[in-house]
């Protein structure tokens, strides 16, 4: 099986343009005059603005960290600079095909399978899921530790719009967590599921995706999976050190939303930032299959900005100067590295040898 190549179709430009625009219906309903944000992006100081990209870019390389530790420990051979670059074709991917992050990652779990032999699909994933396992762990915290830091500074009561939110995402996060932890242990009922799954594929298709063949293989993946699982569970040291970098992940993330409103001139209470990144992650990892995900983790960053008493103009600017490093920047880097990994095994391969052979 080759691997999937994402180009640049009518799609790539016609929802970002959509979503551009559904975000600016948004503002516009919630009464934010443009001329308002036009004159607050003036007034943006370079040097915390270019920090904060700074931070961006180093949070993807301690979550690329997070990552490789979990796949050394399980002998998938991965350099730093190539675990950092298969994260950015990930980032890429998931642009273009939202999926709750799970598109981008079979794209790395792909490429590791193909250039280390099949063998390294089980392995690849458990490494994908631990690391998804950890994350959503991290965001609970992120979210208590916000809530902790709102009533340690004396803040006002909670908007319920916030409070919701956070009470709604926990609660959902947790469960979700708790019951992937349960099939990531429990290899008969994985199995089962997945025949269960072939089954309704197979009645709605009416046989015509008759996916019996590839039960067997999908099975020794599990499997092999399963096995992984068992090698972290027994050896927790190599889940600790991916843990460490992903909470620097996270230091760098929140510093830089609160560097974007300090380029603004705003001080900002790090109960809004935690809390509000937390939030955002969550709506982002609803599996839409959005292209661009069209203005939506804008709309949710500028509600939550604004229920914490931030001015609109303010919220909408400082949401726009987010994501274009979150967004537009990583995409930019990401296609980059989509484009070197693909296309570099093809400009280094030998040219063929078209000589004709000597006839005696």
């Amino acid at each position: 099986m080759e691997m999937p190549q994402t180009k640049f179709t009518w799609k790539t430009i016609v929802f970002p343009v959509i979503g551009i625009a559904a975000f600016f219906v948004y503002i516009y309903f919630f009464h934010v005059d443009i001329v308002a944000i036009v004159n607050t992006l003036k007034t943006i100081k370079p040097l915390p603005y270019v920090i904060a990209v700074v931070f961006s870019l180093l949070e993807i390389l301690f979550f690329a960290l997070s990552w490789r530790v979990l796949a050394n420990f399980l002998r998938i051979k991965l350099s730093t600079i190539r675990s950092y670059l298969l994260v950015w074709y990930g980032i890429f991917v998931d642009t273009l095909i939202p999926a709750e992050a799970v598109s981008g990652e079979l794209v790395r779990a792909h490429f590791i399978a193909k250039e280390q032999g099949n063998s390294k699909w089980g392995p690849a994933l458990a490494s994908l899921v631990t690391q998804r396992f950890l994350g959503m762990g991290i965001n609970i915290a992120v979210l208590i530790v916000g809530i902790t830091l709102l009533f340690i500074g004396n803040q006002a009561p909670l908007n319920s719009i916030v409070f919701n939110s956070i009470l709604l995402i926990t609660i959902a996060i947790s469960a979700t967590l708790i019951a992937l932890i349960i099939l990531a242990f429990k290899e008969q009922w994985t199995i089962k599921l997945l025949n269960s799954i072939l089954k309704i594929v197979n009645f709605i298709s009416r046989g015509h995706w008759n996916l019996y063949h590839l039960s067997q293989s999908i099975q020794q993946i599990i499997q092999s999976f399963h096995k992984s699982m068992k090698e972290f569970k027994n050896n927790p040291k190599p889940l600790i050190i991916s843990l460490t970098h992903l909470i620097i992940t996270w230091i760098f993330s929140l510093s830089a939303q609160y560097l974007v409103f300090t380029s603004l001139g705003i001080t900002v209470s790090w109960s809004m930032i935690t809390i509000t990144a937390a939030i955002v992650l969550a709506v982002k990892a609803i599996p839409l299959g959005i292209p661009f995900e069209i203005g939506i983790p804008e709309a949710t960053m500028t509600t939550l900005y604004i229920a914490f008493n931030i001015d609109p103009a303010i919220a909408a600017t400082a949401t726009i100067l987010s994501r274009l490093f979150t967004l537009w920047l990583r995409f930019f880097i990401g296609f980059t590295a989509q484009q070197w990994l693909t296309l570099k095994p093809i400009i280094n391969s030998p040219p063929p040898n078209n000589k004709p052979e000597i006839q005696n």
